[in-house]
């Protein structure tokens, strides 16, 4: 059994992260964090899944880090780098799901990934993953004649907007296309416009209900339209992912990797 902590023990993600590997036969839940100042704090950790892990909940990253081969984190950027500080010190392997890093951040991830093994992913569903390889491929068949438009719908708690997963389904046709995400994307159309401009990357965002979270792309040529998209109805595809990707990080050497990396798709 691999012993296995989850930062944002308390939050939805958390929760399925916890009944997830209370399920899970090769893993072991080990620690659990919450923020500083929670209410969770000195709770066991599946009380809200009526199970009782003998886990307490804790906003100290040491003592839920104790035990843990692995840390799971889908909290936030600023969080996220603090336990970050945390693995690197205590030499511990780290999945990260969380979204809206910084060009900044994304360089201090990069920067412990030379020490310890981290799998950084926007989305760490099998089937979203899948649809990177997908959207790799028909952007480089179809060329810049084909328009590019990405729209993402989220439940109305969600904080970034494009998500994350769709941010990252326009970096992979923008390198398909032998172009850049920051020359290519168009985040915003209001008013007069002028026409579009030819390989843009449009995005949409919409924020509404509870919805887990859906991703399309369209290419649209003359004549014809293709789109590709992803419908998530559960949390529990990013947690079963996440799950693979810590197995994954326990033969792996300490580098940067993603979920590409973690399903064979590179």
């Amino acid at each position: 059994m691999v012993n296995v902590a989850v930062a944002g023990a308390g939050g939805r993600m958390g929760r399925m992260l916890v009944e997830a590997l209370l399920d899970a036969a090769d893993l072991r839940l080990s620690g659990a964090l919450v923020r500083n100042g929670s209410p969770l704090a000195g709770q066991d950790a599946g009380a809200a899944l009526g199970r009782t892990t003998g886990v307490v909940m804790t906003s100290d990253p040491d003592q839920a880090l104790r035990d843990a081969r692995i840390l799971i984190d889908f909290t936030g950027p600023a969080a996220t780098l603090v336990h970050l500080e945390a693995c690197v010190r205590l030499h511990i392997g780290m999945v990260i799901g969380t979204t809206g890093f910084s060009a900044g951040e994304r360089e201090l991830l990069r920067a412990a990934g030379k020490q310890i093994g981290l799998v950084v992913a926007p989305n760490m569903s099998v089937g979203v993953n899948l649809v990177f390889k997908l959207l790799e491929v028909a952007a480089a068949a179809l060329g810049p004649q084909f328009d590019v438009e990405i729209s993402e719908i989220h439940h109305r708690n969600k904080r970034d907007a494009p998500s994350g997963t769709a941010l990252r389904m326009g970096e992979v046709v923008a390198r398909a296309r032998g172009t850049s995400l920051e020359g290519a994307a168009v985040y915003e159309r209001h008013g007069a416009n002028a026409p579009r401009r030819e390989g843009s990357i449009g995005f949409a965002a919409l924020r509404a209900g509870d919805i887990v979270g859906d991703h399309t792309a369209l290419f649209a040529g003359p004549g014809e339209r293709i789109e590709i998209t992803h419908r998530a109805s559960s949390r529990a595809t990013y947690a079963e992912g996440s799950l693979a990707a810590a197995r994954f990080l326990l033969g792996a050497s300490p580098a940067l990797y993603d979920m590409q990396d973690v399903l064979g798709l590179r």
